[in-house]
């Protein structure tokens, strides 16, 4: 049979990027969109396309099976176009989506997470076969401080205490490359976690075991981080939005489950093993 040929959007990005190196090392004809100049592995196709500007992507769906959608805005709009775009030339979407999206009648989800709820909407009535993956918080979100440790070996950030099973890029990509390429989660929205809770104070210090010096978290109040978020140049809705609901995971924990090894074979990998993966960023 045939192999598919997949196009993989973000894939400049942590999990895209992950995506692409997944399906080429397991010779998955793949294709990757690109905004501007991009690095992959030979064999790696690279076309430019915008997802804000559907009528750019036309070159990059040609031939195209399935695809791996990763929406980069804040707001659904213009996903619809997007998706029709996709569904004129693919059989197949995986999207990206958030473990922060309801899961049931009348529960809506995280603020910041709104988009990804309209946008699962549309990519379950599009006629496509579709699967969404909603994953847990990034591991890689915390190379946010890789520069505070390089230069300073603290991380300030509030709620020390703060414990989630941030999920290695690597899971991610390993479960979608079997929505991409096999039948087993069609019309599945698998809840994917990482292996444990780890506090925020620990995440640091394991950080610094895998760079080989001591990494000291240093809690600063809500405030404080809102001021930082905010000179650091992050819309304000998102800062509205992001520290409340971190807040609230202090009593109400994500879950951890075993889903990416039900799916894969393989059990999550720790924060552990994933900072010794990314240690030469903190250094």
């Amino acid at each position: 049979m045939t192999q598919p040929r997949i196009l993989v959007t973000g894939a400049t990005g942590r999990v895209g990027g992950a995506v692409v190196t997944r399906l080429h090392a397991a010779g998955v004809p793949v294709r990757a969109l690109v905004r501007g100049e991009a690095d992959f592995p030979v064999g790696v196709q690279a076309v430019r396309g915008d997802l804000g500007d559907p009528p750019s992507l036309d070159t990059a769906l040609e031939g195209v099976d399935s695809v791996f959608l990763v929406w980069p805005f804040l707001s659904a709009e213009g996903a619809s176009d997007v998706i029709d775009a996709i569904g004129k030339r693919a059989r197949r979407v995986v999207y990206l989506s958030s473990a922060g999206v309801g899961s049931e009648e009348g529960e809506p989800g995280e603020a910041i997470t709104m988009f990804h709820t309209e946008l699962e909407r549309l990519v379950e009535a599009s006629g496509l076969e579709w699967t969404v993956l909603r994953p847990t918080g990034f591991a890689s979100n915390t190379l946010g401080w890789a520069q505070e440790v390089r230069t300073t070996g603290v991380v300030r950030a509030p709620l020390a205490g703060l414990a989630r099973p941030l999920i290695h890029e690597s899971d991610i990509a390993a479960v979608a490359a079997q929505a991409l390429t096999t039948d087993a989660l069609l019309d599945a929205r698998p809840l994917l976690t990482g292996r444990e809770l780890i506090t925020q104070e620990r995440q640091a210090e394991l950080i610094g075991e895998a760079i080989g010096r001591p990494v000291r978290f240093e809690e600063v109040t809500l405030d404080e981080a809102v001021e930082q978020m905010k000179a650091a140049g992050y819309p304000a809705e998102l800062v509205e939005a992001v520290l409340p609901a971190q807040a609230q995971m202090l009593h109400k924990p994500e879950p951890v489950n075993d889903e990416v090894e039900r799916i894969t074979g393989i059990p999550a990998r720790s924060f552990r093993e994933w900072a010794v993966d990314h240690a030469a960023d903190f250094r």
